[in-house]
């Protein structure tokens, strides 16, 4: 145990001496695309929000625990077809906690390919650190005696900046995107010092219908750089009635996931995923956990469209 919050204590410092703050994960990705693309916005026609819980490295004390929330619809704006969004982002670890909140707004045109949506995101993220610390199952604490992390609890607000493009049509979507296009500073202390690295986007997925039209194929791939480091995670979902889902994840040197959602109700859904690590901290601790809820509203549209819908896995 003490092994791994040596790790979780570097990585933590590293973050803060070096160049910034790594945006969390999440293996609903296709879900949770509003978080890091205001392109998305509006893109199903329906007003949507859903409620997302992660838990990584079940077992690993400190480790990192995500909550979103997370909402957003087409609506008119000014004669223009528009969608806007609202998330807000809590992520914990270790003795670091970062709190974000950002408004999404997309105008969204009709093209020949799909529909297309041009969305820019502004909003504040917050980092505090707590320079007290203790080793988990262990008398040993005290305060870090180190110069790149600040000395008892420190804060600091920053303002936040991201753009995105997302297009749409019947059968596949592609979207790009950029977080904290900014880079704002972060001063918690006279040496305590870092900054919010641009995190850069892709995602694409096609819908396949099988021979027996109750089932549907949803391949899909979904990439994430900060240009230091890389994520790429490989999902294919397989769709039931257009209500019930399994699926499987593969994230490049990191974890298989299982995945699995259904409608509970009209408009109503919930869904579960357990990632089993396949990095260097598999020995260590369990797999990680993904709980969410979501609710879609259709204010006058026919229902079956709702369905259709890419956040329903």
């Amino acid at each position: 145990m003490k092994r791994i919050f040596c790790f979780l204590f570097l990585y933590i410092i590293a973050n803060l001496a070096a160049i910034a703050q790594q945006d969390p994960q999440f293996s609903f990705n296709r879900l949770t695309q509003l978080t890091v693309n205001p392109g998305f916005a509006g893109n199903d026609g329906l007003i949507t929000g859903i409620i997302l819980n992660r838990y990584q490295w079940d077992g690993i004390k400190g480790s990192p625990q995500t909550l979103v929330f997370s909402a957003g619809g087409a609506t008119n704006i000014l004669g223009l077809n528009s969608g806007i969004g609202f998330n807000v982002i809590s992520d914990e670890l270790g003795f670091s906690k970062n709190i974000s909140v950002s408004f999404d707004y997309a105008y969204r045109a009709k093209t020949r390919i799909g529909e297309l949506g041009i969305g820019t995101s502004i909003g504040f993220y917050n980092m505090s650190v707590n320079g007290d610390w203790y080793i988990p199952e262990s008398d040993v604490h005290g305060t870090i005696n180190e110069p790149g992390i600040p000395q008892g609890e420190a804060s600091q607000l920053a303002f936040d900046v991201g753009l995105g493009l997302f297009l749409k049509s019947k059968d596949y979507y592609f979207g790009a995107s950029v977080t904290h296009l900014n880079q704002a500073s972060l001063i918690l202390a006279d040496q305590a010092r870092s900054f919010l690295a641009r995190h850069y986007y892709l995602a694409a997925g096609y819908n396949i219908t099988l021979s027996d039209p109750l089932f549907e194929l949803h391949p899909s791939v979904f990439f994430k750089t900060d240009m230091v480091a890389y994520q790429l995670d490989c999902t294919v979902d397989l769709v039931y009635k257009k209500r019930f889902s399994a699926g499987l994840n593969y994230r490049i040197n990191d974890a298989v996931c299982v995945l699995v959602g259904f409608e509970m109700n009209n408009g109503l859904k919930i869904g579960y995923a357990y990632d089993l690590m396949t990095s260097a901290l598999a020995g260590y601790g369990g797999g990680s956990h993904e709980l969410y809820l979501s609710y879609s509203l259709d204010l006058g549209k026919n229902r079956i469209k709702k369905y259709k819908s890419i956040r329903y896995l």
